[in-house]
């Protein structure tokens, strides 16, 4: 009686232990399932995001950019492309940058939107370069166009672009890039009046 006892104690618990991990298997089953549906959700909004930038409703496009940027953990590749060329649309040049570099980093010379991403790179990078000269003076004071500001004795102020370097260092993938700062004349300075050009933004570099 008791060893009959006993061998209905295990197969009871045997049949638990069998329910129990089917219904693992069913919960982990769902899991997945959620997670794949979610996946398939983010990617048609990058699709979405892509047509979009084609077409040219960016302010669109980069609210669906960021969202697949929040719930996609495995990016593709070519949302960088797409993200950094919708980034230069918007003005978003460093941004821009950012993305463009990435994307070159990561496909090289054989990826298939390698070209287009050197061109919207080099056309990101010279606003950049612009950006930070209007960003140096506004970081100095607050202007109108009808005052100067007075230099000094000597006249001369260190160029806000290269630093007095004179030379712009540019990050790409194969390194870093120097290139002749075109706003001091390769001086290292600005003249009081070219520096107040600058500030009222009617400088214009050498090409």
């Amino acid at each position: 009686m008791k060893k009959h006892f006993i061998i209905c104690i295990v197969a009871i618990t045997a049949c638990v232990n069998a329910f129990a991990q089917t219904e693992r298997d069913k919960l982990r089953e769902l899991e997945q399932q959620k997670q794949n549906q979610q996946i398939r959700s983010v990617r048609e909004e990058l699709d979405s995001a892509i047509a979009l930038t084609g077409i040219g409703r960016y302010e669109e496009a980069d609210k669906k950019y960021q969202y697949v940027l929040k719930n996609l953990k495995s990016l593709p590749s070519d949302l960088t492309f797409f993200f950094g060329k919708n980034s230069y649309m918007l003005r978003k040049y460093s941004q821009s940058v950012d993305w463009l570099n990435k994307y070159i980093q990561l496909k090289g010379t054989a990826g298939q939107y390698y070209e287009e991403a050197v061109e919207w790179l080099k056309k990101a990078e010279k606003e950049v370069v612009q950006e930070r000269a209007v960003q140096s003076v506004e970081a100095q004071t607050i202007l109108s166009r009808n005052y100067d500001i007075d230099c000094g004795p000597t006249g001369k102020v260190t160029c806000p672009v290269c630093g007095g370097s004179t030379v712009v260092i540019k990050k790409t993938y194969l390194g870093e890039q120097y290139k002749t700062c075109t706003f001091c004349k390769k001086l290292g300075y600005l003249t009081c009046e070219d520096y107040n050009k600058v500030l009222r933004g009617e400088f214009k570099p050498n090409p």
